[in-house]
């Protein structure tokens, strides 16, 4: 059954909420989501949105710390871009609803918190649940629209495209793909056309590809792998963010201590109470991530720990409450009083720097079809993303996209779209086979990720990890024609399609440079290696 709109967006967090509302007064919009609409990254985000504020901040200081963070990958102009139009989007949130924290009851001003890598006071916050609020908010909007259907427990497959190819006599000039919507697993398992006269590809980043992970399990990389199957160029995936402190306890799933806690004078110690930050970098504890991670990373196999510990309670107990109320109660239930004990942390694959490579305006290379959020790579974090940055990138370029996709519409109506034939592109579906082959695949590939692609690396792990993945990939490719089409399987498709990709971006960056550290070439290489990794699936014959 086919459904046309004007824009198909897929995925329901910041970015994607925020397009939809953008572009809903004037087109018809259908959120494709996965699973539940609240089942996003954006609502785990603790932190906030990095914006200039405060009376002692400027554009310029925000500017040279994003730059300073990206370790000299980041796009200035994109960096501008963001910094300077991110007040007004956040004051835009306040205008729909979004309650973010003051600094005194009934004041007009925010109460605006510090995390690493930031000059300044910058980070506006909802307590210690920003990502929460935002999305109650934005979800709240979106479902009362009447220009808005969202469709909950909607695994799209893969994205509905056309190639077309300009000719000057019998010489090819070039090969054009456009894209016309996609093709999605409904909640019964029903394969349903959705056509688009654009669309746009929010689906957050790539977390679950590694064994330990701060993301939910939505996090596969659905987007990123999709893109690539359709011929869009990507960029930059051997920049995986690891965040330095996700809490350490077997009853503690995903669940992150936010940076916002070393902000506000927390002191990272190892097991005997010493604080290491200084013998890594003269910001201590207020480094940047990649930096944090590496220390942490560093002491752990010194020691032989499990964890480090951030401490905190030499602050006053009242203020912790209040400031993160969150953090201290999920703590507070695992039998940690973080008034009074230091909380067990280790780094966890986080966010994915690189993705689907876009334009200032989130066009990829594909005609209409637009990426945004954590799965795209915008050129604003380059090699290493600055704290909270990520959720401002996520309104300016969903208003950058919004602006360019009505600017477009009524050509695109004018031109209509195709009448695709009813098989194009639908996946084969067994009726037996062994589920067991996916759980394993999928565990393997986690673990593989971890051990061999994490926060240290060698050419040596790497070319094991390639060599594994490939194999892998034979045993997938063999065994799971037979397997009745599912969630899983689509997942650890995609999921096995961009744990390849990093590893092949990993390998061909012969350098260390933000969050790649290779062993075997330990230093930063402006000469030959100040520019970014592409890589790209050629789809024209």
């Amino acid at each position: 059954m086919d459904r046309m709109f004007d824009f198909l967006v897929i995925g329901s967090g910041i970015a994607g909420l925020t397009f939809s509302l953008k572009v809903a007064e004037q087109g018809s919009v259908a959120i494709v989501t996965k699973k539940e609409k609240v089942e996003t990254s954006t609502n785990y985000a603790q932190g906030g949105i990095a914006s200039v504020l405060g009376p002692d901040d400027s554009f310029d200081l925000h500017v040279r710390d994003t730059l300073e963070a990206g370790d000299g990958l980041c796009d200035e102009e994109v960096v501008r871009k963001v910094v300077r139009e991110g007040p007004d989007l956040v004051r835009e949130l306040v205008e729909w609803g979004v309650e973010f924290s003051r600094a005194k009851r009934n004041s007009k001003c925010f109460d605006l918190g510090q995390e690493g890598g930031h000059s300044r006071r910058r980070i506006i916050h909802a307590k210690d649940m920003t990502g929460r609020e935002v999305e109650r908010v934005l979800l709240e909007r979106a479902e009362e629209h009447p220009g808005i259907e969202i469709f909950e427990n909607h695994l799209a497959l893969d994205l509905l495209t056309e190639s077309r190819v300009f000719q000057a006599g019998t010489t090819v000039l070039k090969c054009q793909n456009r894209c016309y919507g996609a093709r999605v697993l409904d909640s019964e398992n029903r394969i349903r056309t959705f056509l688009a006269r654009s669309t746009v590809l929010c689906t957050g980043g790539t977390g679950k590809v590694y064994l330990y992970t701060s993301n939910p399990d939505v996090a596969t990389g659905d987007g990123i792998a999709m893109a690539y199957r359709a011929g869009a160029t990507l960029a930059d995936m051997e920049f995986v963010q690891f965040h330095p402190t996700c809490l350490y306890h077997p009853h503690a799933k995903n669940f992150l201590i936010s940076e916002a806690v070393r902000g506000e004078g927390g002191r990272l110690i190892d097991g005997r109470g010493r604080a290491f930050m200084g013998d890594y970098h003269p910001l201590k504890d207020l480094a940047c991530r990649d930096v944090v991670a590496r220390a942490i990373d560093t002491e752990m196999k010194k020691s032989g720990d499990d964890c480090v510990y951030l401490d905190i309670s030499h602050r006053d107990p009242e203020f912790l409450k209040r400031r993160f109320p969150n953090i201290y109660n999920k703590c507070l239930s695992l039998g940690i009083d973080i008034t009074k004990d230091p909380i067990p942390v280790v780094p966890a694959a986080h966010y994915m720097c690189g993705g689907i490579r876009t334009d200032i305006h989130g066009r990829t290379d594909i005609e209409r079809l637009y990426a945004i959020g954590e799965a795209a790579c915008t050129g604003l974090h380059g090699a290493n993303r600055l704290a909270s940055n990520s959720l401002l990138e996520a309104l300016v370029f969903a208003n950058a996209a919004a602006e360019d996709g009505l600017g477009n519409l009524e050509s695109a109506r004018k031109e209509g779209l195709p009448s695709l034939p009813q098989d194009v592109d639908i996946p084969k579906t067994g009726e037996g086979g062994e589920m067991i082959l996916v759980a394993h695949s999928w565990d393997i590939i986690r673990r593989l990720m971890w051990n061999y692609v994490g926060i240290v690396r060698s050419e040596r792990r790497l070319s094991l990890a390639k060599n594994h993945l490939a194999q892998i990939k034979l045993e997938i490719d063999e065994h799971t024609p037979n397997i009745p089409l599912n969630r899983d399987l689509v997942e650890l498709k995609n999921l096995l399609t961009v744990a390849q990709i990093i590893v092949q971006c990993a390998l061909n960056r012969k350098e260390s440079r933000g969050l790649h550290y290779n062993l075997d070439y330990p230093r930063r290489d402006d000469e030959h290696w100040r520019r970014h990794t592409f890589i790209k699936k050629e789809i024209c014959i």
